[in-house]
């Protein structure tokens, strides 16, 4: 199994310098010296700043030092816009966006697979009838609709201080990025967690909802027709033991890989629900640095996502051996 995790990640190396290539050169189609000095700029102002950022280099030696970097793993380089380390500016955005991503993702897939089975079950009954309609209608929603309305209802109707709900329309507080707040005060951790990233979450989950569903559910009706269930149902078994036990446990390829495909989407998809909910993640981050022509915090950022959507693929294969024997990695 080693020999064929290295394998894949040396064949993945030119992928990833690829995807480094393109994104610093895509980023220096517009000189970003204009958007800091502004068109009128003397030019000892214009070379002082090129080089205080690092363009006076040619292109390839400015490629070379970033890869240098991050194969020494050397995240000290400041940011333009807020002059500090892209070390301490990536550190303090990723608690924020596991906040988000890792519940809806872990959520999504229980009630999905759930539903799924469900219909499965009761395939072409009106049970599965009303759940696929629901299902289709999430599908066929704009995410940014569901993020304005959820404000709307969930964060203005209902929710704040005066409302049922314990949902905030936007803001985060850092304190939930501690790990003393969450041992020392847990009950208020909690509270917090609800306030500012449950109804983020919530709507993440319905958005993915729609099109889970409708996988699993044709994953699961594939699973009843084959001779196990058969054959378990010809045993005794009951429908609870078929469904939870039997099909779960056959259907686990294509659900790993359902999982395993949404987890680089889910920390892509923050985008928009960090932007419009304030939360200092990755996303919210990643469109600041774009807009402000921060170069050093765009490319790590990117360099960090390829290496998770990469990771991700390699993982994926690993768990296809180790919930099923008969996968062979070779």
């Amino acid at each position: 199994m080693w020999a064929y995790i290295v394998r894949r990640v040396l064949y993945n190396i030119p992928v990833y310098l690829g995807i480094i290539l393109l994104v610093m050169a895509a980023l220096r189609v517009n000189d970003p010296v204009y958007a800091y000095l502004g068109k009128n700029a003397s030019t000892e102002q214009i070379e002082m700043l090129e080089k205080n950022m690092g363009l006076d280099k040619p292109f390839p030696v400015q490629y070379g030092r970033f890869v240098l970097k991050l194969v020494t793993l050397d995240f000290s380089t400041r940011s333009w816009e807020q002059d500090l380390p892209v070390s301490k500016i990536v550190a303090d955005a990723i608690p924020a966006t596991t906040m988000i991503t890792v519940p809806a993702l872990f959520l999504t897939a229980a009630i999905s697979i759930t539903i799924g089975l469900i219909c499965s079950f009761y395939r072409g009954q009106g049970v599965d009838k009303f759940l696929l309609i629901l299902a289709v209608i999430g599908m066929s929603i704009s995410f940014l609709v569901y993020i304005i309305m959820g404000q709307y209802v969930g964060g203005f109707l209902l929710g704040g201080e005066s409302g049922p709900l314990p949902f905030e329309i936007e803001g985060y507080d850092t304190k939930l990025s501690t790990l003393s707040h969450w041992t020392q005060t847990p009950f208020s951790a909690i509270d917090n967690w609800l306030k500012y990233c449950g109804l983020p979450v919530l709507i993440s989950v319905i958005v993915s909802m729609g099109y889970d569903t409708r996988f699993y559910r044709a994953v699961m009706v594939e699973e009843t027709g084959k001779d196990y269930i058969t054959t378990a149902r010809a045993k005794g078994a009951t429908n609870r033991k078929i469904m939870f036990v039997h099909m779960l446990k056959n259907a686990m390829i294509p659900i790993i890989t359902r999982i395993m495909i949404s987890l680089p989407f889910l920390i892509v998809g923050s985008i928009l629900t960090e932007y419009y909910f304030t939360i200092p993640g990755m996303g919210r981050t990643l469109i600041t640095a774009i807009n402000s022509k921060d170069f050093p915090v765009v490319e790590y950022m990117s360099a960090l996502f390829a290496a998770v959507v990469i990771g991700t693929v390699i993982l994926t294969d690993v768990l296809y051996a180790i919930v099923d024997p008969r996968v062979r990695l070779s």
